[in-house]
């Protein structure tokens, strides 16, 4: 089962009031693993980015002048996320902002059937406590501490975890590690068969058990 998480930044909070994306992050899992499998790229919004949101990811009109506009990656894009369920915080933010990119160059949007929001699975978790990616990275004994301001890779990576911890936790050991690697779990867990051990008994010990064994009526550990 293959499985997209996905994070945007963006130059401000709404797309109907014209703000862009400026930045993808998407990682690959699958049977929930995360693979190496990711897709990132910084965005020309072609506007000016808000202070708020600037304050948020550090990303500058300047900086992000220097990339290609959404119709020059969208077929990329597109191509890494295919038709698989996408996993997003908050979904409707970024949902909101891609397809109203999609919409603006007459691709089709992407399906809300196909979304698996964990802000509400995180709600239902833990009622009325804070379900944001730091409190759940702190409730969930993940190290965020890379994550001085907001990346859509980052927090992708970050989510990933999270997620994982979400539906019932993943152990990690070297049977995950293996499967990343192509191996399957079973292969991960072949046991060689071990060489078989002789004890040789000594002379004492043999008479000792004839004693014992004399001394019982109709004995069935004789030696003849």
């Amino acid at each position: 089962m293959r499985e997209i998480v996905l994070d945007t930044e963006t130059t401000g909070l709404d797309p109907k009031l014209g703000h862009r994306i400026v930045e993808i992050g998407a990682i690959e899992l699958i049977n929930h693993i995360p693979t190496d499998n990711i897709y990132h790229c910084y965005i020309n919004p072609q506007r000016e980015v808000d202070q708020g949101a600037f304050e948020v990811h550090g990303l500058s009109t300047q900086f992000l002048s220097q990339f290609e506009i959404f119709e020059n990656v969208v077929d990329e894009f597109n191509a890494f996320i295919k038709d698989d369920p996408l996993i997003i915080h908050n979904a409707p933010f970024d949902i909101g902002f891609l397809n109203s990119e999609l919409l603006a160059i007459r691709h089709n949007t992407i399906d809300k059937n196909r979304i698996i929001d964990t802000l509400p699975m995180a709600r239902g978790k833990f009622p009325g406590a804070q379900v944001n990616l730091n409190a759940l990275c702190r409730k969930y004994n993940i190290d965020n501490s890379h994550r001085d301001l907001h990346g859509a890779l980052v927090d992708a990576d970050l989510l990933a975890s999270v997620y994982l911890e979400l539906i019932g936790g993943k152990q990690p050991g070297l049977s995950l590690a293996n499967e990343r690697k192509g191996q399957s779990i079973t292969e991960s867990f072949v046991q060689k068969e071990r060489m078989k051990r002789v004890f040789a008994v000594n002379g004492a010990e043999l008479e000792a058990h004839s004693k014992l064994v004399d001394s019982l009526t109709n004995p069935i550990w004789r030696i003849e």
